[in-house]
């Protein structure tokens, strides 16, 4: 597993855009300045949909002023998914929503956990912040909790 002081591997990244699907390579998107990136378990799931995305969302300013460039969420669904998860919330371009199709690069950061027939392949719960390409912290959560990764937690850990 991913821990703090590594660097985030590459990967392949998509987002549905106003200009069709958009790729991006981690590696290359969190090189430069401070980023939180945070996973959920799944798009349009009760915790993911009320709480942790909506978190993120309402301490969005909060977060850019304690430094943070950019807010990303990621799970293993696929880009027009999580776009329509993004339009169904009305999360604005507050958080970028970044699919991450095949479990691929949730695998590379040992993050990925097997669902079984819930759900296949999907990522742990989790939330990163990242420094110019290298994990800050690291905020893991245990199954079925949901503590470590909220927006507030990592906002105090900023602080």
């Amino acid at each position: 597993m991913i821990k703090e002081n590594d660097q985030i591997p590459n990967g392949a990244l998509t987002s549905k855009g106003d200009l069709g699907i958009q790729h991006y390579d981690p590696r290359e998107i969190f090189a430069k300045g401070r980023h939180v990136l945070f996973a959920v378990p799944g798009a349009f799931t009760p915790t993911c949909s009320e709480k942790h995305l909506p978190g993120y969302v309402e301490n969005a300013e909060a977060l850019k002023q304690a430094g943070v460039q950019s807010i990303n969420c990621l799970a293993v669904n696929d880009a027009f998914v999580m776009k329509a998860w993004g339009d169904s919330l009305g999360i604005g371009d507050q958080v970028r929503l970044l699919s991450d199709g095949n479990g691929a690069f949730s695998e590379a950061l040992g993050l990925a956990t097997d669902t079984g027939a819930f759900g296949g392949i999907r990522s742990k719960r989790y939330a990163m912040v990242i420094e110019d390409g290298v994990v800050e912290h690291l905020f893991v959560e245990d199954d079925k909790q949901f503590e470590v990764s909220k927006a507030e937690y990592v906002l105090e850990k900023l602080k």
